[in-house]
């Protein structure tokens, strides 16, 4: 069981995983500061500290914090929008995309191409006009 367990974390996608994790929550942080320090304030220059955190509701004696609710919806998206600026960003300076392969038509389709254009060499009257769409005559 020892050894099944020792092959389990020394497989690739295993340690693949725990560094995704690891840079992950670095990246977070990153982010989070990002918004919090620089984000953030300058929104607030433009409309003003928005802090909603003091709107309560309130029914018998629970009482339900709609506000600061309402500021973590606020921070995920003004977050969600940055880390997407930044994969943007990141993307835009990656290396320009492989191009997709052209198809490479099988030896059928090569062979009869060679036929069509033989006989349009040789001006023959049988000459096919449409080579695309044989199935239909």
């Amino acid at each position: 069981m020892l050894k099944e367990f020792k092959e389990f974390i020394a497989r690739g996608n295993v340690m693949d995983m725990a560094v995704g994790i690891i840079v992950g929550s670095a990246f977070t942080t990153i982010v989070k500061d990002l918004v919090a320090y620089l984000i953030t304030p300058l929104i607030g220059l433009f409309i003003g500290k928005i802090d909603l955190s003091n709107i309560v509701f309130t029914v018998g004696a629970a009482q339900f914090k709609v506000g600061a609710f309402l500021n973590a919806v606020i921070n995920f998206l003004i977050i969600a929008f940055v880390v997407f600026l930044l994969v943007k960003g990141v993307n835009h300076f990656r290396s320009k995309k492989e191009e997709a392969p052209e198809e490479v038509p099988s030896a059928e389709v090569q062979y009869l191409k060679e036929i069509a254009e033989t006989l349009k060499q040789q001006g023959s009257p049988t000459t096919v006009k449409n080579t695309e769409n044989v199935k239909d005559r």
